[in-house]
């Protein structure tokens, strides 16, 4: 079973460019310069469509958590833990955090830090993935 894959279009573009090189992209508007994720055509705060964007640090917490167990997932083992990272950057952004072996998932918990790192897939996606800091 293969990986399924991530919708890039213009609006998401420069954040898959991103992770290729290693770099976490927030999304920012070049007129007010709020911060958005997921990326946009137009600014939710003032509706510019005058877009930029920022590397973020990396760094945050978890702000909420799942265990996925069941349905399988095609091209992931089972289980996955899935985190709402907060990042110090005040967005939220979901992936998996990763290396938590079975025995260690009920120590998962809201509030630890967590780092990004990134997981190449193949010579197209690079994706984002999170680890305890």
């Amino acid at each position: 079973m293969s990986l399924t894959r991530p919708m890039v279009n213009r609006d998401s573009q420069f954040f898959w460019d991103g992770t290729a090189i290693g770099e976490l992209r927030l999304q920012s508007c070049n007129a007010c310069g709020s911060l958005r994720f997921p990326p946009g055509p137009s600014c939710p705060e003032c509706g510019a469509f005058d877009r930029g964007h920022v590397v973020a640090s990396g760094r945050g917490t978890v702000f909420s958590y799942v265990v996925h167990r069941h349905p399988p997932v095609p091209g992931k083992e089972l289980p996955i833990v899935l985190v709402l990272v907060e990042l110090e950057e005040g967005l939220r952004m979901l992936g998996e955090l990763v290396d938590v072996p079975d025995d260690e998932i009920a120590d998962v918990e809201v509030g630890a830090a967590v780092q990004v790192d990134f997981h190449r897939v193949d010579d197209d996606l690079t994706l984002p993935i999170w680890r305890r800091a």
